[in-house]
């Protein structure tokens, strides 16, 4: 849709992660990261991102990679939406079967972006998966620990470091938390459900 009507109005269209100043951008992230690491003396540690496709953890990894080699990224999706984790083991770009029906609804991609998923496999360690309930119980964590409020998609990132430990390597680990766009509805949910 973006596609024909950027054509049939004369817009520029930018691709909200497979963009090379998109990858840039979120890039940031990881020189803050970078900088707040160096000054805790961590100089390995997993940086958990929320993914979709692969435009947040792109950047964050090459961030990582020019500033503080010793931390990986490692991309964090919802279960039945994890297709830059399947990507990863499988060395080439995988699709979801389907584009709905997940909360988190923020994340949900076709597929990883042909700029993104050779730069995230170069750089990131393996990929995450977390489910629903596990992020609803992270997004009322960040909020009653915290004082964050995060969207299901992310909070994600928060949900592997709290229920998937195992699956995270080294002592340190860096949780990124990459948005707040939550309806009353769900955000009342995973209170209700998870929080305290």
């Amino acid at each position: 849709i973006c596609a024909r009507l950027s054509e049939e109005h004369g817009l520029t269209l930018i691709v909200p992660y497979d963009n090379p100043l998109v990858i840039a951008g979120q890039g940031t992230c990881g020189l803050e990261i970078a900088e707040q690491a160096s000054a805790e003396g961590i100089i390995k540690a997993d940086v958990l991102v929320c993914c979709g496709g692969g435009g947040f953890t792109a950047g964050v990894a090459l961030a990582l990679e020019a500033d503080a080699p010793g931390l990986r990224a490692r991309p964090v999706e919802p279960e039945d939406f994890d297709d830059m984790a399947r990507s990863l083991a499988s060395g080439v770009i995988e699709r979801n079967s389907r584009l709905s029906g997940s909360l988190c609804d923020a994340i949900i991609t076709p597929q990883p972006g042909n700029l993104t998923f050779p730069i995230v496999s170069r750089l990131a360690g393996p990929g995450l998966v977390v489910t629903e309930d596990e992020a609803l119980h992270a997004m009322a964590h960040a909020f009653s620990r915290l004082k964050l409020v995060a969207e299901p998609g992310g909070a994600v990132a928060l949900a592997a470091a709290l229920f998937h430990a195992d699956e995270i390597e080294g002592e340190d680990v860096i949780v990124t938390i990459s948005g707040g766009n939550v309806d009353a509805d769900v955000f009342r949910m995973a209170l209700d459900k998870f929080g305290g």
